[in-house]
């Protein structure tokens, strides 16, 4: 596997360039943004270094709690990972939107306590670990405790991605018993919000659930990830394109894993590992959402190439 850059590296990061020409796409409803912001490997690129020191040192503290409103100095949209973890509670939330400019768009993922049907065998789920999750697609939960709070801040959300780990024979015997959970609970959610769904489940890709999303209105979201067909291919699908608005999240390049991929791209200043065919799905289906005036929200992650800004500077060059 080639670890040539496409481009010197060492080059400048061109913010103001690169502002204007996400802000033109944006004015499109073509909306660029990256899959979380608080990596300190962008000083020097997306942030500015002096802004965050405290009696002349460097502060992590400071620059997690203030970085956003730099970000959105450079990116029209940002998605926030931190969510899948947790219901936010009502202050997070206030603080979160306070920290940028109103002009700045967010994507939030659906917290696991909605989307996970059993909790991972992980430490981290401690005694729940393996388990089944009782409150799997509740959508009266999901209205109380996600929705609810975020209903101030609605016109500043451009989606909710609820996001479905791959799922084993024995959570679905089949995408039919899937889709039929999702449908009951799609059917169920207040219609307030833009929604996207993403899966892991390669062969949940077919007609029964490209029309189920269509039948509500939900966005499937094109995935670059470990075990999923190339972005190239998902294009391909007949009828993939479900709603109004269109989704992309490029993550990892197929047959990487997560863990590999931090090892390798960490702390995420370069690419490393450029990925032609992921960049050039993504172009494509730039265009297709401009011919067919259709809002897209393309979020790029570290562990997609190493450096998502890189590689969001790649796409706007082109």
């Amino acid at each position: 596997m080639s670890t040539t850059p496409l481009f010197d590296q060492r080059q400048p990061f061109d913010r103001q360039r690169l502002a204007g020409a996400l802000s033109r796409l944006a004015e499109r409803q073509i909306w660029i943004g990256t899959s979380s912001w608080k990596y300190e490997g962008w000083i020097g690129q997306v942030y500015t270094r002096e802004r965050y020191l405290t009696r002349g040192a460097f502060s992590k503290k400071r620059f997690e709690a203030e970085c956003l409103a730099e970000y959105a100095q450079t990116f029209p949209i940002v998605c926030g990972d931190f969510s899948f973890y947790q219901f936010p509670s009502d202050q997070y939330w206030r603080r979160l939107f306070q920290s940028a400019p109103e002009t700045l768009r967010f994507a939030f993922k659906v917290p696991e306590q909605i989307t996970a049907k059993v909790f991972p065998s992980h430490a981290r789920y401690g005694a729940h670990g393996g388990l089944a999750n009782p409150s799997f697609l509740d959508a009266a939960l999901f209205e109380e405790l996600f929705l609810g709070p975020l209903l101030p801040y609605r016109e500043r959300i451009a989606t909710l991605i609820l996001e479905f780990g791959a799922f084993s024979r024995a959570a679905y015997p089949g995408a039919r018993d899937f889709l039929r959970d999702l449908d009951r609970f799609l059917a169920a959610i207040p219609r307030q919000f833009r929604y996207s769904v993403e899966i892991r489940n390669p062969e949940y890709l077919g007609g029964d659930y490209f029309a189920c999303l269509r039948n509500h209105g939900v966005a499937h979201v094109f995935n670059a990830w470990s075990r999923m067909p190339e972005l190239g291919e998902q294009l391909q699908l007949p009828d993939a394109f479900t709603a109004e608005h269109t989704v992309c999240r490029a993550l990892l390049r197929r047959g990487r894993s997560y863990e590999n991929a931090v090892k390798l791209f960490s702390p995420y200043e370069e690419i490393k590992d450029p990925n032609p065919a992921g960049r050039r799905a993504l172009r494509d289906l730039i265009e297709h959402s401009l011919n067919d005036r259709r809002a897209a929200f393309i979020f790029v992650n570290n562990r997609f190439e190493g450096s998502a800004p890189r590689t969001i500077e790649a796409l706007a060059d082109d």
